[in-house]
């Protein structure tokens, strides 16, 4: 007689880690990627910060699952990543970007011991924190509709792969749209005769001295810690609690904190606690025994560190790719991320006009002494929010 009640398979935990790993690296590199660049990253730098990020988030994942026994897996910032991408070129250069990446690392360390910041950043709006991420989403998420005008044969096979499989297979669509773009590429590379430089795929660090500068602690340093702790961090544990896993808040920080500072001065610029992702190895499907989910979570960075072998490639095929295929899979990526903290913001009518104000300035773009719009939007939005709540009492 079959016994119903017979444990799944310890393959079954290593796969949805496999599974988890490769949807969060494949889903959202190209954000990352233009994040990078924008603030200054050449293509090895880049290839570094990625290779950087894998290792790092992939080392935490395993301690982090391994020491307390729970699926508790860590992510590159993907919204930290849009910060930077909507970021104009900081004053300082690279250099000037990395040390804002070394303040982000001692920042988020500091949250894990000083419990008083981790207070103050809770008491910043939600509505105001998820207007200033749209608002930094928004020009990246408006590249698919751009690109279908600038390079319809490329872009519009992506767009169509991404929606087929939206409808069905949800967390599969964005990979699946970049393997569509990879398809895109090498037919653009065989038809142009585009070569690519075979020592350029060894992935391999590039280590930069930090700089300090007021611009780029103020104006890139700040957004980056804001948005993955009200993005990534804060999500990721109440993620982690539906399916019944009390995430060390403490550990959690000061494992990310140092695994960001590690990672920082070759580029990487900030590692955290995963959250859409964190349910691929956190959920049933990984394991029916929730005490043997762990190993899920170990399984996703062993894969995460194996991916970023892959890292220089990856930039290769971007450096090669047609105009507005990369940027669209980019957008694509951060839909989901864009509707809901769109949802978000505008939730509370009493919160709707300074959230609207928040979003329409990040969304400008404008860069003031230097610093981005990203930390300005929280300024006006915090002061507009203010003024209209001004001698109103608090029920």
């Amino acid at each position: 007689m079959t016994d119903l009640a017979a444990p799944a398979p310890l393959s079954r935990p290593i796969v949805a880690g496999i599974v988890t790993a490769l949807v969060g690296v494949t889903s959202s590199f190209a954000v990352v990627l233009t994040g990078l660049v924008a603030v200054g990253a050449t293509q090895a730098q880049a290839a570094s910060g990625l290779l950087a990020l894998c290792l790092t988030m992939g080392v935490a994942s395993i301690v982090l699952s391994w020491r307390y026994r729970m699926p508790i897996t860590s992510a590159w910032s993907t919204p930290g990543a849009a910060v930077l991408a909507s970021t104009a070129a900081v004053a300082g250069g690279w250099p000037a970007a990395v040390g804002a990446f070394v303040v982000t690392a001692g920042l988020i360390l500091l949250t894990a011991l000083w419990p008083q910041l981790g207070r103050l950043i809770a008491r910043i709006p939600p509505s105001i924190a998820q207007a200033m991420l749209a608002g930094v989403l928004l020009p990246l998420c408006l590249a698919p509709v751009r690109g279908v005008v600038e390079n319809p044969w490329g872009v519009i096979p992506v767009v169509v792969t991404w929606l087929v499989f939206a409808r069905l297979a949800p967390r599969w669509a964005v990979p699946l749209a970049f393997v569509a773009a990879a398809i895109a590429v090498g037919i653009s590379v065989a038809t142009t005769g585009a070569t690519i430089d075979a020592a350029s795929l060894v992935p391999q660090f590039s280590f930069t001295t930090p700089t300090f500068t007021v611009g780029a602690v103020v104006g890139v340093a700040l957004p980056l810690f804001l948005v993955t702790m009200a993005s990534q961090n804060v999500p990721g544990v109440a993620i982690m609690r539906s399916f019944g896993y009390d995430v060390p808040w403490r550990p959690a920080m000061l494992v990310t904190g140092l695994g960001t500072a590690a990672g920082a001065v070759a580029g990487g610029h900030a590692i955290n606690l995963a959250a859409i992702s964190a349910a691929l190895a956190a959920g049933p499907e990984a394991d029916p025994d929730a005490k043997r989910r762990w190993v899920a979570g170990v399984s996703t960075g062993v894969s995460a560190i194996v991916l970023g072998g892959l890292s220089a490639a990856l930039v290769a095929l971007v450096v090669v790719a047609p105009a507005a295929v990369i940027p669209a899979v980019a957008g694509l990526a951060l839909f989901a991320a864009f509707g809901s903290a769109v949802q978000q913001a505008i939730d509370d009518p009493g919160e709707r006009m300074p959230a609207v104000v928040t979003f329409l300035v990040a969304a400008s773009g404008v860069a003031i002494l230097g610093i981005s719009a990203a930390f300005w939007a929280l300024v006006v939005g915090l002061l507009v929010r203010s003024v209209l709540h001004l001698g109103r009492r608090v029920s």
